[in-house]
């Protein structure tokens, strides 16, 4: 439960201070455990305040105030009594009702208890406030009022959230605790009203999980179901939806769920390709051909028959037209086919309403190929709210221009939390680190993206810490900054684990979405990571399981009732994650083995068997122990073994190798950064990475065997200053032996030195560099092996303007965290000598050509032009100009996306080795800088993912 800013009008700095817990970014909560002569009784000494809302009201208001009554129980064990009448109330009362639809609000404002002001004409608004004496016979009325119906539903909510009942207590058996005193205080409570107008999720990609679940708890996508989702989206503050459409039919399934949606307020619409409330189930083989060019009779009155079940129910209508079954609906673009197409459904729209077409709310998507359509010029009427889309990645395709007219409808954004299509399906996991979703819809509210807010969800489960995060955003994105979002970890941990372990919850939270972050799971396979290269795959590992360990340990001293809460949202999630990568990590090592002779090959084959075992023994505890089987299904989804953009039809075990060897021992020798192997046939000198003093880093050999038999290995070495974690011993299978350097001992400069290994007799030369560095002159990150590696945040001095300042994102990073310029909503700069830039002292020993490559977010050029660029020189260099989006071809967008990277590389030459300043300079907004590798002419940076680690900094 991560609950909404609370803005309070009227609080004094005294009563703040009683606040006994942290919520959300504004820590101010009005519901204490205190009594006092000014806080309102809501439960106190075994009694519960009555509650009083006129019958009169909206059906949605009523119902809800069951579910606050409810929660009141749930949380105290008392059940406050309902009464219609204000003659009935005594002492005590919890007044709700709707301005100008409950007669007792509307008394309150003519008797001036309330100030009318504040919620007429308002859009989703409630107050919470203390009245004292508000009628006959009554002391005190706690008041939630609403400006309409959602905004009195939100002002009951926003009550039960404070009392401690989670909008997840059904959909992730959040717990409630149990308190015998809650105490309301004085002021006015209200979060004003909403920044975004329409906020919203996409329940998509249902089957097999939440498909599964539904019929076999709820009987299907039905009112019961859709009763659970209405709620959920309700307590977070949101207020629209698109239904599950995987062969589902909202409207037709159930006609209650309809009915039930308008009676809770939830605005209704149909995706992006499901035009005028049609679900594209509803299209069937005898309505012919999806082909507004040969049936449009059949269109036109299968669009009709829509609009007329629509009726006057809250509802955004869908216009526009894709292909049959999501797919382009002609080669090419066809604008003024389309064009047609929207006259002719807004005319249906006019004809069945008997109102104008622009009385009735209206959306297009710009969802792939109808962007183009869009940017060739396709123009629709301005009450018509362009709804702009990512590219399904979590990456805005269009924002606005900044000089753009004011359109009627205003723009919205599409984005998606999950998806199926190229490069890959990802539907599986938690994937989404909630520093990017705050760039990227920051980007797009800065640029005046504010009607519409909507995200693809999948099956709810398990998104449900981005989902929460999404809608908090929505409300009021000013509320949330890059200095911010750690406190969002934080307070969600809190209030979801009740105050247990925040700390060390909202860390795991943090680092496990954003190592998911870095590849998703459908896209890993064995050679994701690089097993032989800057100890990469092991690194991944261990940092997974070092999550993997913490979160055991918080599960065995969490309060037994958490521990079901706490699988879904951290456990499960970090567990699965884990034991995904180090599946393929053993896939790529028996392969490497396998391929090397070594025996540990077969261990490693042995290992995978396990872990994909350790996969389905996961899922199914999540299915059948997990809150006594609740969630069966929901982890159906397979995510083991893809080999195209489609999903397996299962999980497929990766292929390993076995070794097969005599009797006898057959010792190899193997260095860092290679997969060359030394046996007894080899006479090759073995080279290992170099080493300086600076860093005073590790390197490592191993020795490894390709036989049966055990033997015996020993290290000759001349120099006491080369170190070696083991220097002889018995090898069975592999033994990794780390080496490292006394530099206290090791001569002064670069040294060339050597050492062998004899393993069974066979004598291996090895070959070492090390650079024994005077430091005294050195300045910023320094040369080793032939490359600079630096994380962006880490600048020696960042220059800003007057219009634009450097704003470190942190956490959002494959490695660390990223850099952008902020606000996002400026014009191209100039670059000059006064520019905004960051400067990066840096130490050569070598001179000549370098080459840098800055690795960015994959933004997508969002505006209208030939893209986003930056600058980057060294030292006083004219600076080159770079376009991040210089290839905008469909390979190199699905690249960027699949390792979530996009690597720009430029060169430069270094006349002399020494203390340089590498700039980058600031052109175009949104671009979000997360890592450096600077690589020298004699240099290699070494095949990996991630990039090299940081470089010693002097």
């Amino acid at each position: 439960m991560c609950l909404k800013t609370k803005i309070v009008y009227v609080l004094s700095l005294f009563l703040i201070g009683l606040s006994t817990k942290s919520y959300a970014i504004n820590p101010e909560k009005y519901v204490v455990n205190q009594a006092s002569a000014e806080n309102f009784p809501l439960v106190s000494k075994g009694k519960t305040a009555s509650i009083l809302v006129s019958d009169k009201d909206f059906e949605g208001v009523l119902k809800v105030t069951g579910h606050l009554e409810n929660d009141i129980f749930k949380v105290s064990d008392l059940h406050p009594k309902r009464i219609k009448k204000i003659a009935e109330a005594e002492d005590f009362v919890v007044i709700i009702g709707t301005l100008g639809k409950s007669e007792i609000i509307d008394q309150l404002v003519k008797k001036g208890k309330i100030d009318a002001a504040q919620l007429r004409g308002k859009w989703e608004k409630f107050t919470t406030q203390i009245v004292e004496n508000p009628f006959k016979g009554i002391k005190k009325a706690l008041v939630i009022a609403g400006s309409d119906k959602r905004g009195t539903i939100y002002g009951i909510y926003d009550l039960s959230n404070q009392i401690g009942v989670s909008p997840w207590y059904f959909w992730a058996d959040v717990p409630v605790k149990k308190q015998s005193e809650l105490h309301v205080l004085p002021g006015i409570h209200s979060q004003g009203e909403p920044k975004v107008k329409y906020r919203g999720i996409f329940i998509n990609d249902e089957a097999p999980a939440l498909s599964g679940w539904a019929f076999e708890k709820l009987g299907g996508f039905n009112s019961k179901f859709y009763d659970k989702v209405f709620e959920l989206i309700l307590r977070m503050k949101g207020n629209y939806l698109w239904p599950a459409m995987w062969g589902r039919m909202f409207y037709v399934e159930d006609p209650q769920n309809a009915v039930l949606a308008d009676k809770y307020g939830i605005v209704m619409g149909t995706s992006h390709h499901e035009p005028l409330t049609r679900a594209h189930a509803e299209w069937g083989k005898s309505n012919g051909k999806w082909d507004f060019s040969t049936n449009s009779e059949s269109l036109v009155q299968f669009w009709k028959d829509g609009i007329k079940r629509m009726g006057n129910k809250e509802t955004i209508v869908t216009v526009g037209m894709r292909g049959d079954g999501d797919e382009p609906m002609t080669e090419g673009t066809a604008i003024e086919l389309l064009e047609n197409i929207v006259k002719t459904q807004r005319n249906i729209i006019a004809e069945v309403t008997k109102k104008p077409a622009e009385e009735t709310p209206q959306m297009w998507a710009l969802y792939k190929e109808v962007q183009d359509y869009y940017d060739k010029g396709m123009r629709v009427p301005d009450d018509v709210t362009l709804l702009l889309c990512d590219d399904n990645w979590g990456n805005i395709r269009k924002l606005p221009e900044l000089n753009a007219k004011t359109r009627k409808g205003g723009y919205g954004i599409y984005y998606h939390f999950d998806y199926v299509g190229g490069p890959r399906n990802y539907k599986w996991i938690n994937t989404n680190q909630i520093e990017r979703v705050w760039e990227q819809m920051d980007l797009a509210y800065q640029y005046g993206v504010d009607k519409i807010w909507i995200v693809n969800v999948g099956d709810i489960k398990p998104m449900e810490f981005p989902t929460e995060f999404f809608l908090d955003i929505a409300w009021n994105p000013e509320k949330f900054n890059a200095g911010n979002l750690d406190h969002y970890y934080r307070n969600c941990a809190k209030e979801n684990f009740g105050n247990q372990f925040s700390e060390e919850i909202a860390e795991i939270l943090k680092l496990y979405t954003k190592y998911n972050a870095r590849r998703k799971p459908e896209l890993l396979d064995a050679a994701t990571y690089s097993i032989t290269n800057y100890n990469e795959a092991d690194r991944v590992v261990a940092d997974y399981q070092k999550l993997a360990e913490k979160a055991h340990l918080i599960n065995e001293k969490l309060q037994p009732e958490y521990k079901d809460a706490f699988y879904q949202l951290v456990l499960f999630p970090v567990l699965a994650s884990s034991n995904l990568n180090e599946l393929y990590v053993a896939a790529a090592k028996n392969q490497l083995y396998a391929e090397q002779g070594n025996a540990a090959a077969n261990l490693y084959a042995e290992k995978v068997k396990t872990l994909f075992e350790k996969d389905a023994e996961l899922t199914n505890f999540y299915h059948t122990k997990l809150a006594d089987g609740k969630w069966n299904h929901m982890m159906a989804q397979t995510h083991i073994g893809y080999d195209n953009w489609q999903q397996p039809d299962k999980n497929v075990i990766p292929k390993t190798k076995l070794v097969y060897y005599d009797t006898t021992s057959n010792p190899a020798v193997t260095a860092e950064g290679s997969k060359e192997v030394y046996d007894s046939k080899s006479t090759k000198t073995i080279v290992l990475p170099d080493l300086n003093s600076l860093e005073n880093n590790a390197t490592y050999v191993e020795v490894s065997n390709r036989g049966v038999k055990s033997f015996q290995f020993r290290i000759e070495n001349k120099n006491d200053w080369i170190l070696f974690s083991f220097s002889k011993g018995t090898v069975a299978f592999e033994k990794r032996i780390a080496i490292r350097i006394d530099w206290k001992k090791a001569p002064k400069g670069i040294t060339n030195c050597q050492f062998t290994i004899l393993a069974d007799d066979k004598r291996h030369k090895v070959e070492l560099k090390i650079n024994n560095i005077d430091s005294d002159k050195i300045k910023g990150f320094v040369e080793n092996n032939g490359y600079i590696s630096i994380e962006s945040k880490n600048y020696s001095n960042a220059i800003n303007s007057e219009v634009v300042k450097w704003t470190i994102i942190p956490n959002l990073g494959k490695t660390d965290s990223g850099i952008t310029i902020k606000p996002s909503n400026i014009q191209t700069i100039a670059v000059s000598g006064q520019s905004p830039r960051l400067e990066y002292d840096v130490h050569f020993f070598s001179k000549g050509k370098v080459k840098v490559h800055a690795y960015f977010s994959p933004t997508i050029n969002f505006k209208f032009g030939e893209g986003l660029k930056y600058g980057i020189g060294f030292d006083s260099e004219k600076p080159q100009i770079m376009n991040l989006n210089a290839d905008s071809s469909e390979k190199s967008w699905a690249a960027s996306v699949a390792a979530n990277i996009k690597i720009i590389t430029s060169t430069h030459q270094i006349e002399n080795s020494g203390n340089h300043v590498l700039k980058i300079y600031a052109i175009d907004p949104a671009l979000v800088l997360q890592k450096i590798v600077i690589e020298t002419e004699d240099g290699k940076v070494l095949d990996s993912y991630l990039g090299p680690p940081e470089s010693f900094k002097k």
